[in-house]
């Protein structure tokens, strides 16, 4: 059985794999002390662009214009970046058993590969249907979207089923992203969720009720407080119908899925300690294994600023994340110290010609400011969240770059408030002032 050795291993392909590369190379790493080893058979890339840009019918974006670190401005790492930098890009390797003490990892195809130190960048994987048995949920032209891979027989899909039927299940991010788009496609959307109203986990009834308006007036049909509890296909197989617990049935040709994921953290169970569904770690993403670190979406970490333990699912983290990571290990192997992490909460969405951002917390009362009618022709609103007198986080849509960082900075500083309706009525000005 073949075995290999490297000083470094990330295991994971994704966002947080590239950067915590990239941040390698800018500490200065020896040819052949790193590897980044990927189930996938493509070089790291920006995962957002699959749902906001790769299905589109014209100007779709194709690797490898979103490879990493594009996404936050940064240099675009191509295969042949890793190779100048002296990185061993291992891809298309699945990964089947992680022996944390003995600091083994072991391929399907057999190979070993032993490491010094090991990053876990395993992220998350999609929650699919059939894991709950689901009727007919594994018929054909039923899609997940994950990786280029699935965007790609999507694309197929599209294109084989033009202007026909789509349903999607599930009304949050992927939820909202692939419905916009299924409706740029010129496809007949409706989706169907069984919350009382879009991105629960996030928006507010009064934030949604702009979202749902402006989708309606769009023409995307939506169903609330309901589910898919079936499928029915024709005799090749391919998806028709989707069958919905209040007894409804929907004529389908395509069916998207996005009712979340999950932290894939099943190669090191027994071996790490978790919380709250992800790997622990400590401020400098170390593990409760000597050596091992882990980033992503699959870490529970200390979120410093609310001092409490927290799994962020997001790309902006998975970036961060890594950086403070492979900064931690540079420091430790030179005797220096660094500071912990201190991160602010970020999540943000594009679809049609609306774009918005949040950080901060969403929890306690709200405010609402500005114009969230969904007929409008330039709507521009924003929402603070209020806590103990305080503001903890801040979400606005159609913001400028400078907008934008002001409600980041009230989300940071958590001002206090004295009068509820003056900062209804200052709005944005209260951010854009402080």
């Amino acid at each position: 059985m073949a075995e290999k050795h490297y000083k470094y291993v990330i295991l994971g392909g994704g966002v947080a794999a590239g950067y915590a590369a990239r941040e390698f190379s800018k500490h200065g790493i020896n040819p052949g002390n790193l590897a980044v080893i990927s189930k996938e058979g493509v070089a790291p890339y920006e995962r957002p662009a699959l749902s906001k840009a790769y299905l589109f019918p014209e100007g779709a974006a194709r690797l490898p214009g979103f490879h990493v670190c594009v996404g936050s401005g940064g240099e675009r790492l191509l295969p042949e970046w890793y190779t100048e930098k002296g990185i061993d890009l291992i891809l298309s390797t699945e990964i089947v058993k992680a022996d944390l003490q003995s600091k083994r990892l072991t391929s399907a195809a057999g190979t070993t590969f032993k490491y010094d130190i090991l990053i876990i960048a395993t992220g998350s994987t999609v929650i699919r249907l059939s894991d709950f048995g689901v009727q007919g949920a594994d018929s054909k032209n039923i899609f997940y979207l994950r990786e280029i891979d699935d965007a790609d027989k999507l694309i197929e899909a599209i294109n084989t089923k033009k202007n026909g039927k789509a349903v999607i299940v599930g009304g949050g991010y992927i939820g909202l992203e692939m419905a916009a788009v299924m409706k740029i496609n010129n496809f007949d959307v409706t989706m169907v969720y069984p919350e009382p109203w879009c991105m629960p986990r996030l928006f507010t009834p009064e934030i949604a009720a702009f979202y749902e308006g402006f989708y309606a007036n769009k023409g995307i049909k939506i169903i609330k407080g309901t589910v898919a509890v079936g499928f029915d296909s024709d005799a090749s197989g391919e998806v028709k119908a989707v069958k919905l617990k209040d007894g409804r049935q929907l004529d389908a040709d395509i069916v998207i899925v996005g009712v979340g994921g999950r932290p894939l953290t099943t190669l090191f169970k027994g071996q790490v300690v978790e919380e709250k569904g992800g790997i622990k770690t400590d401020g400098f993403f170390k593990t409760s294994v000597p050596d091992v670190y882990a980033i992503g979406d699959v870490v529970t970490f200390p979120l410093k600023l609310y001092n409490e333990m927290r799994r962020v699912e997001h790309v902006d983290h998975a970036r961060k994340s890594a950086e403070q990571a492979v900064k931690a290990i540079k420091a430790s192997e030179e005797g220096k110290a660094i500071d912990e992490y201190d991160y602010l909460p970020y999540f943000y969405s594009r679809s049609f010609n609306l774009s918005w951002q949040f950080y901060g917390d969403n929890v306690g009362d709200t405010v609402m400011f500005g114009n969230s009618d969904p007929a409008s022709p330039n709507p521009k609103f924003g929402s603070y969240w209020i806590n103990e007198g305080k503001v903890v986080g801040a979400f606005l849509e159609a913001g400028s770059a400078d907008e934008n960082k002001a409600i980041a900075k009230v989300a940071r500083l958590q001002p206090p408030i004295q009068d509820v309706n003056q900062l209804s009525k200052a709005g944005l000005t209260f951010a854009s002032q402080l």
